[in-house]
């Protein structure tokens, strides 16, 4: 048996042709593919504005820019997240401070959070970044009447879920990543993630004003408004320091194909999905999903009490599962800056029985069989 990973990009003909075809255009950045992928993703997710940049961790360090965080300033996000949804805080200089998740979603507890949030004066935190996990939306029509009771903001890290949705209290489906609950959201285009650019990012927003914001800071704070008033053509003013977190067209021109197939995508994952909890289902433990959502399933997460043979085990097997994440509260630098929290004890349950099985849209029906196979066998 070849080796199965836990997950992998799938590149077509098409993809190829696509960026073929751009590498002999005239503009290979800056140029006309960056506007239109940003145009087909936002119309994907139902968002008004998107903006393309070159990876995710980018899109999370000029959303906190552009809803004005400053230094000292404190966010509240989960510890059971790739460490840039942490990090993108202390980039502008604040302070990360971490509440639970539920112990069944594996998502940012709003009850944990409501209970840090309440613990402290008004005006104690800034901003909350909940995450998609896995591919599972938070429910932000809940988090956003928090947020406004508290005059918070909201950023949606929806690097797991492009294509997934949550069933609001209206009934109505609610895409990550739209701006209906959030102020921004983002996504990420990094190979195992379900749109490969190689490396890339979205973010999307309703409000104009941080699209402005967003686009300005993108490309080192320069604009070309003002270049036809009594200048040349070559005018240009830095009115604010950005940054360069461009992305290419060639990357754009990836982008727009893989988009075009991520429906498709999201059933084939949910498809495997449906199998492994059949096989699984009362023997052991994996995330839940409300009637009426769609989890976009970047991961298939299961929790085994000896995690780290599983692990081992699957690996003789060439099956090289994974582990999402290292509670980020207990890596060294947070560790050593002296993080802030409210009780973690989900958390860090969560983290000592995880382990993520491949998921991704080639995996075959016979490389599935093998893998449940493998796990059944350890785990009985």
């Amino acid at each position: 048996m070849k080796v199965i990973p836990y997950g992998r990009q799938h590149i077509d003909q098409d993809d190829i042709d696509t960026v073929v075809k751009t590498l002999s255009a005239d503009f290979l950045t800056q140029g006309p593919k960056v506007k239109e992928f940003e145009e087909k993703f936002a119309t994907y997710v139902g968002a008004r504005f998107a903006v393309a940049v070159n990876n995710a961790t980018s899109g999370l360090h000029l959303a906190v820019l552009a809803l004005g965080l400053k230094k000292g300033e404190r966010v509240i996000t989960t510890p059971i997240t790739f460490a840039a949804s942490a990090n993108c805080v202390r980039y502008a200089g604040g302070k990360v401070w971490f509440a639970d998740i539920d112990k069944d979603s594996y998502t940012l507890c709003l009850e944990s959070t409501r209970k840090l949030i309440e613990s402290k004066p008004k005006g104690f935190f800034k901003g909350i970044i909940p995450v998609d996990f896995a591919g599972l939306p938070v429910d932000l029509e809940a988090f956003r009447a928090l947020a406004d009771k508290h005059d918070l903001w909201i950023i949606e890290d929806a690097c797991h879920a492009p294509g997934g949705y949550f069933t609001d209290s209206k009934s109505k489906k609610q895409l990550c990543g739209n701006g209906n609950y959030a102020d921004i959201g983002i996504f990420s285009f990094h190979p195992v993630k379900h749109i490969a650019c190689g490396e890339g990012g979205m973010i999307t927003t309703n409000s104009e004003t941080l699209y402005k914001k967003l686009a300005s800071l993108r490309s080192h704070g320069i604009t070309k408004d003002h270049m036809a008033e009594n200048h040349g053509g070559w005018f240009y003013e830095m009115q604010e320091l950005g940054f360069n977190y461009r992305l290419t067209d060639i990357q754009s021109a990836l982008g727009i194909t893989q988009l075009a197939k991520n429906n498709a995508g999201v059933a084939r994952r949910n498809d495997i999905a449906k199998t492994y909890k059949h096989a699984f289902k009362g023997i052991v433990k994996f995330q839940n999903l409300q009637e009426g959502d769609l989890n976009a399933h970047h991961l298939f997460v299961i929790e085994v009490e000896d995690r780290k043979g599983l692990y081992d085990f699957l690996r003789t097997h060439q099956i090289f599962a994974q582990i999402h994440y290292i509670p980020v509260h207990t890596l060294p630098y947070y560790k050593e800056i002296g993080y802030k929290s409210a009780d973690l004890s989900n958390s860090e349950a969560y983290y000592s029985k995880c382990i993520s099985l491949p998921m991704y849209p080639t995996l075959t029906d016979e490389e599935q069989a093998f893998v449940i196979e493998k796990v059944l066998t350890f785990v009985k």
